[in-house]
């Protein structure tokens, strides 16, 4: 897994564990920006990728059982197994 997928599953769950364990891609989004926009900056392309990769981290993390399956959540959450 490319290391800037690594670091975004990492803040994905860091988001969700915020949010109380489910959240929208929004309400994540935002999280993730607020706590990690210096280390998103200082990582070259990750500035101009970051959502793309946030995105497959949920799918990553949907494989490995850490978030519910899309048909378990209303459209839209992620949400914490």
């Amino acid at each position: 897994m490319p290391r800037a997928r690594e670091m975004m599953t990492e803040w994905v769950v860091e988001a969700l564990q915020q949010l109380g364990g489910r959240g929208t891609i929004l309400d994540i989004s935002r999280r993730v920006w607020d706590r990690h926009e210096p280390d998103i900056r200082a990582a070259g392309d990750l500035l101009y990728e970051w959502q793309y990769e946030l995105r497959w981290a949920g799918d990553i993390l949907r494989r490995d059982g850490v978030l519910r399956p899309t048909e378990d959540v209303p459209r839209g959450i992620w949400e914490l197994a």
